[in-house]
This record gives C-alpha cells, structure tokens and sequence, in this order.
C-alpha cells in the first residue's frame, strides 16, 4: 500500500457518519499526517463547531479543521470552483500529498490541489449511508451515527414532581415500553436520580458517626447542588451515547434547581448555568395529588408536595420548556406519557437545506 506524506479528507459532515469514519480512518492508514476539512454553510443547522468537536472526538490522530463556505457547488463553472479552492486552502496551507474522496468531483479537487486522488468506497456498499438519508431519516439511519451525533439527536424526555409522585416509577415504564418496540428502540435509555444516590450517600455517612441518625439530621450546603446537578447531566450525556433516539431521565440538572430552592431557600446561579447547557425536549411533571405519600427514609413528608408541584410548573412555564402535568392512576399517567412522547417522536428532526449543488456535469 502506498503511504502519502500530507492527506486530505473533506466534506461537510452534516452529520457525520459510519462512511465518512470509514473514509478518515481509511485515509489515515496511508499517510503520515492527515487533515480533516469540516466545511459548513451559515444556511445549515447544526453548527460548524459542532461538526468539528464530533469529528476531532472520532478521530483524535487527525488534524481537524473548520470553514465556512457558503458558495454552492457546481463542477461545471471555474469561477466557483476557483472561489471554493479559496476557502480550502485558506483552511489548509501548504502541500496536500492526497485527496481521499467518496464522491464524483474527487479527481478534480485533487488536480486542483496538485494532488493525487484516493477513491475510497465511491458506490457506497460498506456503509450505505449518506448525510442526505440520515438528514431525511435519523431513525432509519442510526446504527450508522457515532455516539456523539447519537447524543445531540436523542430526544431527552425528563420525569420530574415532588417527593413521592413516582417520577421513578413512571420513567422506568416509559423505558421498558419504548424497550419493548425492539429494532432500534430496544436500546433506549434510563437514567436514575444522582441526588437520590448522593442522599442515601450522605445519610449513610451520618449513620456512621450516629447508628442513630436518621433523614432529619443530615443537612445540604449550596455548593453541594452544582455537584450533583454536573454529575447528573455526565450520566445523561453518557446514556445518550448509548441508546436509542429517546431517553428518559429521572429528574435533570433543571430540576436540581427547584431542590436547591426547596432545601436553602433560594437559586443557585452555578446550578441554573449548569442547566442551561443541555437540551431537554419534553418535561413531564409527576402531580401530587393521586399519589398517596411513602416515607422511605429519605423524605420529609407530604406537606410539601403542593408547594414543590407548584414551583416545578412555574419554573417549567416562565422558561418557556416544553412540559405535561400527568395526573391519574399508573397506567393513566403512563398512557399520557406515552402519547406525549409518540407526539414529540412523530415531528421528526429539523435539519436545514444545505446549499443546492450541480454536480452532474463534467468539470472543467
């Protein structure tokens, strides 16, 4: 095999996917140093920084680097390629050994670079994928995604509600069910309540010192909340990455907020940034008032589930998050669940138009 000194691998990425990897890791193999061109229209919307951070995370002995190019493409005017060639050598000085290229223009980007053309699986049949099918079909597609465009496509629906209102119960049953579809789906996640963990944490600690102590003696300080709020979206990230297009949370950094207010009587400005960072897309909020109250030793009792209901829909409402109260029995409540989440499945996922391209034509 013929090993290069400087490749090139260009595209846009727009997710990347399973052929693509193929073609970097390919390209890799063969050459000393490899550059890795991420080039994105301002018209696209998934970010150029985006794409690069996936592409850098999938390819760490590459040099990934980003543009914006916002000229269309066609093969057949010399002017536009002339401006395209602009942008790329911008992003890429110096000589270019190799071009590693799936697609059609391939020969003639390498020529312009003075470099030679490495075809690379040009009619698709190791990955029979490309950035169109998983724009126009994610679900379809996703055995193809890595873990980090898995991650920022995967619906986050979040089960949040006061002590005792079966926010646990329910997500659960929203995985299992989702589980149960098979194929792709049988794979979706759940993420449990890091606060929980870390209460029975800090109790078991109190006990050590005390055989005695008991759930009223164990206090919180407010930088503890920033803690549990970073690990509870680390879990959430990491459940992303490995499961199906929909996941389901018990509780979120969001709702950290709520019981920092609850336990120190106010906000947290750390804990509400923290929160801001991820996306959720559906919050369903568990009401008090058709479950009756269980102490499990790590609760204060029922007083308070009116007053914590209430602050989840304010705080849900006045950020403008996407919630439904579910109220009723078990299987009422998962029944609401359930078709809130085929809703919010059905409306597919938005990607922009990329620029048009005219590539039938030979080039010049």
């Amino acid at each position: 095999m013929r090993r290069f000194g400087h490749g090139l691998v260009l595209g846009k990425f727009y997710p990347p996917h399973a052929g693509h990897h193929h073609l970097v890791r390919t390209a890799q193999d063969q050459c000393e140093r490899l550059t890795v061109l991420v080039c994105a229209a301002s018209v696209e919307s998934v970010p150029l920084a985006d794409r690069v951070a996936w592409m850098r995370e999938a390819h760490p002995g590459a040099e990934v680097v980003g543009a914006v190019d916002d000229i269309p493409v066609d093969l057949h005017d010399p002017a536009i390629w002339e401006a395209h060639m602009a942008i790329f050598r911008g992003a890429v000085p110096g000589r270019v050994d190799a071009v590693f290229t799936s697609e059609e223009y391939g020969s003639e980007l390498a020529r312009r670079f003075g470099a030679e053309e490495v075809l690379v699986d040009r009619e698709r049949t190791l990955f029979p994928v490309s950035g169109t099918v998983v724009r126009g079909d994610p679900v379809g597609s996703w055995e193809f995604l890595g873990p980090a465009v898995r991650a920022a496509l995967t619906r986050r629906v979040v089960v949040l509600g006061a002590e005792s209102t079966g926010t646990t119960t329910l997500s659960r049953a929203l995985a299992e069910h989702y589980r149960r579809r098979g194929g792709v789906w049988a794979k979706s996640g759940w993420v449990a309540e890091y606060g929980r963990r870390y209460s029975e944490e800090k109790l078991a600690a109190a006990r050590a010192a005390d055989p005695a102590a008991s759930w009223a003696d164990v206090s919180f300080t407010s930088e503890e909340f920033p803690v549990i709020a970073r690990r509870q979206d680390a879990d959430e990230e990491r459940a992303a990455r490995l499961g199906s297009p929909v996941l389901f949370c018990d509780t979120d950094s969001f709702a950290t907020g709520i019981w920092h207010e609850r336990y120190m009587g106010g906000r947290n400005p750390e804990v509400e940034r923290i929160a801001a960072r991820t996306r959720r897309d559906l919050y369903l909020l568990t009401d008090h008032a058709d479950v009756p109250f269980e102490d499990d030793g790590l609760r204060d009792g029922p007083r308070l589930r009116p007053w914590m209901t209430g602050r989840f829909r304010e705080e849900l409402e006045r950020t403008g998050r996407r919630f439904l109260t579910v109220d009723g029995d078990r299987e009422a409540r998962l029944a609401k669940a359930v078709a809130a989440v085929d809703e919010l499945l059905g409306e597919g996922w938005y990607f922009a138009d990329p620029l048009p391209e005219n590539v039938r034509a030979e080039a010049p």
